[in-house]
């Protein structure tokens, strides 16, 4: 295809799919609008059948507590909840039908002190029917389902002096006369009750399957699209769900219907202005974009973004957009710099996030990542690996972020709940770093930081060098600076002791090799602070094997002892 059809092209397409994509973008703006719209309608009308539940709940809450000072009632409650028997049972049920016809309840139950039904009745029709309480669950609020009805229900104690003697359970047989909307009950998933005329229940059910553990949802019925929300500021109970839904096709449709008018002659008209600007525009740019892109195409294999030292074309836009991309070029490798800069800042500045919650942590990221370091240098690893290795050091913390306070800074020994909730920051850790473009080298470091030598570590029981070198570098270190630290549980040890420790249980939580040598390398530091010499580190990594050997047959006593308490920080 030739360079002008292609330019052309190029001037043309974009902007139809830029009208149609201005097209969908409004139209999604509208449904937006809409949608929200709805959700506002249904939050209001929520609010307003909650007030409205509010007032008949204290109304009925008022009337419970006048029928529960009834001596009569009070002595059928006492009488039955002692002597459980057939006269006892008709006596408080004629009572409670006396007070449910005089008061026009349509269920009434009586329980004993520990919630247990003793007797109901509930309306049938115009009339009242006993209930069989060996049915009844004892629900005290929200819905309570029988024969296929739903009763909304409230209860109050009845007391005799300061003894509570039963429980007295009051409900409305449940209706939708408050919505303005269609709306469904649900109980544990099963549609209940629907107000949606013309669908059967079991159909909105299977509908209603997409919103299984959601709030907010949308559900097709009937290839409509309804808006689904449940009520929430109303307790049914558990397992109770209420749903009110609003039609978003209905509500949607007139305002498609005109968008696709007005856009229809407006596209027209504009793609063919397109069309016209295209052909001539193209004609003109086509050689000069030309040596423009030959000149790219030599720059290719530099992999820099190329600065044009030469004038490519005699039109001023041409010569200015070449200017003016030679100054996006160094401005690009000015930005690459400053991005390397922030990046490292951005390290630098989550480690201190951790450490500035606590000022006995205050600088533990940092020493944990210099002694990481030097102990990488001592095993002479390569520059990008120590960089790897002071950034995932300097972050290996991070996901003590999601631990609280009183855990971290608990001055006294941990419960095992709340070990186990230390044990869980690796993994916030990698949940955290994994999200973002450019961490992935230091999830390792992060996430695998407590394996031990012998796999009784966390948080995947990784053993020997199934574990990367660096997380087994920054366990070295950031058990001796944890050690060596104050903690509010714990005063420091000193440096002989935390490097005794080390030694200990070299083999089994730490890698032999590298205790070795990190006890050897804190030995120089501390003896001549200022030697850090190559000669140093090429002695230090000679005597490495032979000190590992005889490090081996010491951890060995000590495989089946106590471990080293884990550092909270």
């Amino acid at each position: 295809m030739r360079f002008a059809t292609r330019t052309f092209l190029w001037s043309f397409v974009p902007f139809a799919f830029l009208l149609l994509g201005s097209f969908a973008a409004i139209q999604w703006m509208v449904q937006a609008t809409v949608h929200e719209r709805l959700r506002t309608s249904l939050r209001e009308t929520h609010s307003s059948i909650a007030r409205v539940r509010s007032r008949s709940e204290l109304q009925n809450s008022r009337f419970l507590r006048i029928i529960g000072e009834n001596a009569s009632l009070k002595a059928g409650i006492e009488l039955l909840a002692a002597n459980d028997d057939k006269a006892a049972r008709l006596t408080l049920e004629d009572q409670l039908f006396e007070i449910c016809e005089s008061l026009q309840f349509d269920f009434l139950m009586a329980s004993d002190a520990n919630g247990k039904p003793l007797a109901g009745i509930r309306r049938t029709g115009n009339t009242f029917a006993p209930l069989d309480v060996a049915r009844l669950n004892g629900q005290r609020q929200g819905i309570l389902s029988i024969d296929n009805l739903a009763f909304q229900v409230s209860s109050i104690p009845v007391n005799q002096g300061e003894e509570t003697i039963g429980l007295l359970t009051l409900g409305e047989q449940f209706d939708f006369g408050d919505f303005s909307t269609p709306a469904i009950l649900t109980n544990h998933g099963r549609v209940v009750k629907s107000s949606i005329a013309g669908i059967p229940p079991a159909e909105v059910e299977a509908a209603l399957h997409s919103c299984t553990g959601q709030g907010e949802c949308e559900i097709r019925l009937r290839n409509q699209t309804y808006l689904s929300l449940p009520l929430e500021s109303i307790y049914f109970g558990d397992g109770w769900t209420l749903r009110s839904l609003q039609n978003v096709d209905s509500a949607v449709s007139p305002v498609a219907a005109i968008l696709r008018k007005v856009f229809l002659v407006a596209a027209i008209f504009a793609l063919a202005a397109a069309l016209a600007v295209g052909v001539l525009s193209s004609r003109s740019i086509v050689e000069p974009i030309a040596r423009v892109v030959t000149h790219l195409h030599q720059s290719e294999s530099t992999g820099v973004l190329p600065e044009f030292n030469v004038r490519v074309a005699n039109i001023r836009e041409i010569d200015e957009l070449i200017a003016s991309f030679n100054r996006a070029a160094s401005a690009i490798v000015e930005a690459r710099a400053s991005l390397q800069r922030a990046y490292v800042e951005f390290v630098s500045a989550l480690a201190g996030a951790l450490d500035a919650r606590d000022r006995y942590t205050a600088g533990h990221s940092r020493r944990v990542s210099e002694y990481s370091v030097e102990l990488g240098k001592a095993l002479q690893l390569a520059t990008p690996m120590l960089d790897r290795i002071r950034i995932g050091a300097l972050l290996h913390d991070i996901g003590k972020i999601g631990i609280p306070d009183s855990v971290l800074q608990k001055p006294g020994k941990l419960t095992p709940e709340e070990f186990a909730l230390i044990q869980q920051h690796p993994g916030i850790g990698r949940r955290i770093l994994e999200v973002v473009q450019g961490f992935e080298p230091f999830l390792h470091a992060v996430e695998l930081h407590h394996e031990n030598w012998d796999g009784s570590g966390y948080p995947l029981g990784l053993s020997k060098e199934s574990v990367p070198l660096d997380a087994r570098i920054i366990h070295i270190a950031d058990a001796y600076d944890a050690m060596t630290s104050d903690r509010p549980y714990r005063p420091g040890m000193a440096h002989d002791e935390a490097i005794r420790i080390i030694n200990r249980f070299a083999g089994t939580q730490f890698d032999p090799k590298l205790a070795a040598i990190f006890a050897e390398l804190e030995a120089i530091r501390l003896a001549a602070p200022d030697r850090t010499t190559a000669e140093s580190l090429q002695n230090l990594a000679q005597s490495v094997e032979q000190e590992a050997v005889t490090q081996q047959a010491v951890t060995q006593q000590a495989k089946d002892k106590d471990v080293i308490e884990e550092p909270r920080s």
